[in-house]
């Protein structure tokens, strides 16, 4: 398989039947490896990931989250971390082999959790991008106010394409507007993201209430798979401090950095972040 092969469309069903549309590349007697993106993204953000990761030889599996893209929404607007934990573990239960679960952000603790909290989810391995036991509440803070930004949505897509420049001004600017398409839909005369608004409302308040931090340390320790924390170099939501924490208090754990990338760690700098990953993926066994 080459790197620039096209995805073939699966849905999954997630916890209560709820219908989860996925992206997949490889052969389907290759590993699995499940990629899980964060809040406010959509399956596209692993688009150039995918196909890399299948041509080494991976079958990759990159679901849209419940309020995310193609998949359905929510009936009652109620997006818990617990309900993201359980689509992830009944994605799991569909697969034929223990998948590697790479998740960024929300994806991340959704993986966190459904790996190391009963019922478990069968893991052969963690990587979390850029998300750990606790955030920094100043770059949660940002990427809240970012979302609920422009709730009216945008006359064309190139006017969601330079908002999310100006949130990411450390990234370099595209050379077109065609991949931001995969993240907004049309609705009326404008377009708006390609997320159930509601998220936010489940979102705020709920990224690190008490006790969550020990919780998500727990379920690291006890989901007892190697794992490797991915860190964005200029991340704001994951400070190194808290990068070292986390992997000095779980025994499986360590740690990368890649340099220049902020909290979107693939979409900032998706040839170190392979770069950074394969030599984890390669020390479980050659696929």
């Amino acid at each position: 398989m080459t790197a620039d092969a096209p995805p073939r469309l699966r849905t999954f069903l997630g916890h209560g039947g709820i219908v989860l549309t996925a992206d997949t590349w490889g052969a389907a007697s290759s590993p699995p490896l499940v990629l899980l993106h964060g809040g406010g993204q959509t399956r596209h953000a692993w688009g150039r990931t995918g196909p890399r990761l299948a041509a080494l030889g991976w079958r990759v599996i990159t679901p849209d989250l419940r309020g995310h893209g193609a998949s359905a929404w929510s009936a009652d607007g109620d997006y818990d971390l617990d309900l993201f934990a359980a689509d992830v573990r009944a994605l799991v239960a569909e697969l034929d082999d223990r998948p590697v679960l790479v998740g960024a952000s929300l994806g991340g603790l959704s993986s966190l959790l459904a790996a190391g909290e009963a019922p478990r989810a069968a893991a052969r391995a963690l990587v979390l991008v850029d998300v750990a036991h606790r955030p920094d509440p100043r770059g949660v803070q940002r990427i809240v106010a970012f979302m609920r930004r422009d709730p009216d949505g945008f006359a064309a897509v190139e006017e969601a394409a330079a908002a999310v420049s100006a949130h990411l001004p450390h990234r370099p600017r595209p050379r077109d507007w065609k991949g931001i398409r995969n993240n907004v839909r049309r609705h009326g005369d404008r377009w708006v993201w390609h997320w159930d608004p509601r998220l936010l409302d489940s979102f705020e308040g709920r990224m690190d209430p008490p006790g969550m931090a020990e919780r998500l340390l727990d379920a690291a320790r006890h989901a007892d798979v190697p794992t490797l924390l991915v860190r964005g170099g200029v991340s704001d939501v994951v400070r190194e401090d808290i990068a070292e924490e986390f992997c000095a208090k779980v025994p499986t754990a360590r740690r990368v950095d890649v340099a220049d990338a902020g909290h979107m760690v693939a979409g900032d700098r998706n040839e170190h972040f392979i770069e950074a990953i394969v030599p984890f993926l390669e020390g479980l066994g050659q696929p």
